[in-house]
């Protein structure tokens, strides 16, 4: 390593360093870098204001254009830049909804067909977290749900390396020593894929998840991967067995590493490897199969992921539908979840900046192409999850509606 490489090197050590002590980036020291952090800094105020604005106007747009639907009270989600103005989407509330009734659905709808939580045989909540799906506001809203609710809200030590896909006796010693080691209503959270309670002879929590639209799940692990404080967070937690990353590593760009077929940004189908890059969201729901379950934008992996979600999920939420995902949650498991949405607005403020790297840089839309390719198998998977969301959170209007007007 040359001279200037190790001093460039050092300094960024120094940077982890401060990350961790003062939670900030350092400030520049020449003033045409000051200049042109404040214009970005002034570019992100813009632009988070004008999308904020978007929303208040699609918001009144509804309010002014009273239909069938918005009667129902289902027009309170947050609508994503990708989602604006295209209200009849199936993956929206609204499309959701206009799906159901024009396929005849909607009259014979319930609650009970889509409640899976009074099969839970056992009083314990299984939080089996996808990575960088917005996992920490939950748990921390879990925390301040355990104080109001009477249960314990637990997670599993902090290690360098999750384990997500185990043998047969490390998962085992897993419910036996850790999840199921409570004899009182409590959560458990892990990074973890699904576990059939029932192979192992044990009786099934109420399982819950969180998932994410998985581009955006790629762009926001590979800038977390190498934010200054996270990187300081290894350090602090672990010592020198974590191994700090190269200079060259961490000033990779994502579009760049998708358009020149960088090793680290190739997604080859059915490939078997890249467990650490988190690439699959679906298989946090396929299970523990590793031949059936790794396979990258597997098809049958896909299709058991939707399975597991049927049969034992009680609710698979979305910080992409705030509004929905905490109605469902308080519905569907309120010995949990009673005064979510209360609890989460009274602390919005801290929760929304829960692992968040406000100066992430955008993906390209030639990058995004790339990606929306090679994602087919776990884009459909995302979609299905929120339809089922908004299937469960319909059915608990149209109940409202039916005791109010029968």
């Amino acid at each position: 390593m040359s001279l200037n490489a190790d001093r460039s090197y050092k300094m960024k050590l120094r940077d982890v360093e401060n990350a961790f002590k003062y939670r900030r980036i350092p400030y520049p020291k020449r003033s045409v870098e000051l200049i042109a952090l404040l214009a970005i800094s002034c570019t992100f105020f813009l632009f988070m204001h004008t999308n904020k604005l978007n929303s208040r106007l699609k918001e009144m747009e509804v309010k002014l254009q009273p239909s069938e639907f918005s009667a129902l009270g289902l027009t309170g989600n947050h609508i994503s830049g990708h989602d604006a103005g295209k209200h009849d989407d199936i993956n929206t509330l609204h499309g959701t909804y206009q799906y159901l009734k024009s396929t005849g659905q909607l009259q014979h709808l319930t609650s009970t067909q889509l409640n899976n939580t009074p099969r839970a045989q056992l009083d314990t909540l299984f939080f089996n977290r996808v990575p960088k799906a917005g996992s920490e506001k939950l748990m921390e809203l879990l925390k301040l749900l355990a104080n109001r609710n009477k249960f314990q809200a637990r997670r599993d030590p902090k290690h360098l390396f999750e384990t997500i896909l185990m043998d047969t006796g490390f998962a085992r010693n897993l419910l036996k020593a850790e999840i199921l080691n409570c004899s009182t209503a409590n959560s458990y959270t892990k990074h973890v894929a699904f576990l059939n309670f029932a192979a192992f002879g044990h009786p099934w929590p109420i399982y819950i998840n969180l998932v994410r639209d998985p581009v955006e799940r790629l762009v926001s692990w590979f800038y977390y991967a190498r934010a200054p404080w996270y990187l300081a967070d290894r350090v602090n937690a672990f010592g020198s067995d974590y191994k700090i990353p190269t200079l060259e590593w961490l000033q990779k760009d994502f579009n760049r590493c998708i358009l020149e077929h960088d090793p680290e940004c190739v997604y080859e189908q059915l490939d078997t490897g890249n467990l650490g890059d988190h690439r699959r969201q679906t298989l946090f729901f396929c299970g523990q199969q590793a031949e059936l379950c790794m396979p990258f934008n597997s098809q049958k992996a896909m299709q058991q992921a939707k399975r597991n979600v049927e049969n034992r999920y009680a609710v698979v939420g979305t910080w992409e539908d705030t509004n929905t995902t905490l109605s469902v949650l308080e519905a569907y498991i309120p010995r949990y979840f009673a005064g979510a949405k209360d609890v989460y607005y009274a602390m919005r403020r801290d929760m929304e900046n829960v692992n968040r790297n406000a100066f992430r840089p955008t993906i390209s839309e030639q990058a995004r192409s790339v990606l929306i390719r090679n994602l087919t198998q776990e884009i459909e998977f995302y979609q299905f999850v929120r339809q089922r969301l908004n299937k469960q959170h319909i059915a608990l209007q149209l109940e409202q509606d039916r005791s109010v007007s029968g």
